[in-house]
């Protein structure tokens, strides 16, 4: 294995020259593809034109973009001189960027298109470094930089191609330089707060993972992937150095439902790394075309749906894909589950006849597995695809270890885990006095490994925090080991909410915009794993008293006007209010549902001796209540 990820782009050129390394629509939506020798050349351009604007061994260079095959061609071009790129994806707000690229001390900063030019040119004034943009789109509105130079990508490629003409070993020189423990990127964590935290990552996190992908899964040069992650998020970027050094295809889609499986049946993919909620919608979109058509297709479909599950739970016994948090016998779970499963063989494959590999052949065809990550996976998803025979390897990880600390194998996949940690990975359950726990019992997770990130950029006390000096990391999650060493995922025992679409949400900061309303003294969002926010209010009683005396609403006690829907309303356009785009929240940080508590948290209860919120505590005693905020 290559000791960076230019080199191992220097290595696959060579080996696989004209295998496709990324596909990407022209502008009449047909799949165009750019071979590795191609893409290796468009590099070196790129490069050299950064070489020529001054980027160098140990800058930082901003990267603000969706994922696109210039987005790749960049990073991989940042990475060539010995400089680290600083992504994020075009919905940061202003103040966001201007922090991040302030504080990370771009000088020069990649955008794709107009919009985000003029979004950072609102607080260029806060970043004192900056001196260059380069907008990746090839046609963007003019706008008046000031002293700020801005280029076009083909501008950039031209000033490469003049670069190489007199020196033409000037990046492989430049590549040849670079150390495996070189920073590659900084990834700043997600947060309203306005200082989120810049988790640094080194060639040698990403390429140890590439290294372990053969012990999990079988991907071939030339095998497709269909991308339609955000790729400054780890886990897409991960996905692209696992292409890369396998020699497979990078095809770019879009994670809307039509457009996704119409690029599918044009390019067959083998693989889909995705979140959660992609799966659940195509879940959501098949369920709603067979209702359509009602009637025996209907029963049919569940029919099969229910023989499919029974048969698969009946082959997980068989084979030993069971999680085993208490030890069990092999010998009893064969005996039990061989004859049911031979005598249900039939229908399964009528099943496969009639329904199931149609819901393939929408996949393209030649499907092998999705990679599922940046939240859990339904239970009722997982099994729904396992019924269908579709397979879906669940993974574990944090932006903190780049990311990847456990996936599920295509070879052996248990359902209701991550799999085992990546060999070389090391994983503990610890308890709050610190204590290794035994299989089957719930801690919080603690791992080291060769992916575990260098620390918080110029945050050394954020960084001690999580990382002890033996490179231990608390990742703040719940979860337990099985017997075998598989991983299952419980709960969150840190503060952040990751929703479906694997958006990474602080609580904090709504809660606190939350209380500053009149009529709310206490605000708990909620969400884990859900597709949007809600929130737990213990409202100030006295104030919404006050307010239905004024607006003459009718009660006996205080906690009717718990229940009333002029009150609901109330609470509804406060939360509008002080949770929106004007006050700085995005679209998937706000709080569509609510429910009014009928008292206030105790100290000793849901309360702390400090008077802080303990989000466990209140999750298992409200437990019914957040269920019906989701349903």
């Amino acid at each position: 294995m290559a000791r960076t990820i230019p080199k191992l782009l220097m290595e696959i050129s060579s080996t696989y020259p004209e295998v496709n390394a990324q596909l990407s629509k022209d502008k009449n939506g047909v799949f165009q593809g750019r071979t590795y020798k191609e893409l290796f050349e468009e590099v070196r351009k790129f490069a050299a034109g950064l070489h020529k604007l001054k980027v160098k061994r140990g800058d930082h260079v901003g990267l603000i973009s969706e994922n696109r095959k210039e987005w790749f061609v960049a990073d991989l071009s940042i990475l060539s001189l010995g400089a680290a790129d600083v992504p994020r994806g075009n919905d940061s707000m202003a103040a966001e960027l201007a922090y991040i690229l302030g504080f990370s001390e771009c000088s020069l900063v990649i955008v794709e298109n107009g919009d985000q030019l003029k979004k950072i040119l609102s607080v260029k004034d806060q970043i004192p470094s900056l001196k260059h943009f380069i907008v990746l789109d090839s046609e963007y509105e003019a706008v008046d930089t000031g002293k700020i130079n801005v280029h076009g990508y083909s501008d950039v490629i031209a000033l490469g191609e003049s670069q190489l003409e007199s020196k033409p070993d000037l990046i492989t020189k430049e590549i040849e330089q670079g150390q495996d423990d070189d920073i590659a990127t900084i990834i700043f964590t997600s947060g309203t707060t306005g200082e989120p935290k810049g988790v640094m990552l080194t060639h040698h996190n990403f390429l140890y993972q590439v290294g372990c992908i053969p012990d999990r899964i079988s991907v071939k040069p030339g095998d497709v992937w269909i991308c339609v992650l955000p790729v400054w998020h780890s886990f897409e970027r991960i996905v692209q150095y696992i292409a890369l050094g396998s020699a497979s295809t990078l095809a770019y889609s879009k994670p809307i439902g039509q457009i996704m499986l119409a690029d599918m049946a044009a390019i067959h993919p083998k693989w889909m790394a995705s979140v959660p909620r992609i799966w659940e919608a195509v879940r959501a979109g098949i369920y709603r075309n067979v209702k359509q058509n009602g009637g025996l297709k209907l029963l049919l479909f569940n029919f099969f749906v229910s023989v499919g599950g029974t048969h698969k739970k009946l082959e997980d016994l068989l084979t030993g894909r069971t999680p085993d948090f208490k030890k069990r016998s092999r010998g009893l779970d064969f005996t039990m589950a061989i004859l049911p499963y031979l005598l249900m063989w039939p229908l399964r494959l009528l099943g496969n006849a009639l329904v199931f590999n149609k819901i393939k052949a929408k996949l393209g065809g030649s499907f092998v597995a999705g990679i599922s990550g940046g939240g859990a996976l339904p239970p009722s998803v997982d099994a729904f695809f396992g019924s269908a025979g579709i397979l879906l390897l669940e993974g574990y990880g944090l932006t903190e270890t780049a990311p990847v600390l456990a996936v599920r194998s295509q070879f052996k996949p248990i359902p209701g885990t991550v799999g085992t940690p990546l060999p070389g990975t090391e994983c503990r359950i610890l308890d709050e006095n610190g204590r290794v726990l035994a299989p089957g019992t719930m801690g919080v997770i603690h791992v080291r490994g060769p992916q575990v990130m260098q620390g918080y950029y110029n945050k050394p006390e954020a960084t001690a925090a999580v990382l002890d000096s033996e490179g231990w990391l608390n990742t703040g999650d719940l979860g337990m080991l099985t017997h075998r060493g598989e991983l299952k995922i419980t709960g969150r025992a840190k503060d952040t909410i990751v929703l479906l679409g694997g958006e990474n949400i602080e609580p904090l900061p709504i809660e606190q915009k939350l209380t500053e309303s009149e009529y709310i003294d206490t605000a708990v969002v909620v969400g884990q794993d859900q597709k949007f926010l809600a929130a737990l209010l213990v409202p100030n009683f006295d104030a919404v008293e006050r307010y239905a005396d004024e607006n003459h609403i009718p009660y006996d006690k205080i906690e009717d006007l718990m229940e009333s829907e002029d009150i609901r309303e109330l609470f509804d356009s406060e939360i509008n209010y002080y949770v929106s785009e004007h006050t700085g929240f995005r679209t998937f940080e706000r709080v569509y549902r609510f429910k009014l508590l009928k008292s206030a948290f105790q100290v000793g209860d849901e309360l702390s001796a400090k008077q802080e919120i303990k989000r466990h505590v209140i999750a298992e005693k409200y437990a019914d209540e957040i269920t019906k905020l989701f349903e």
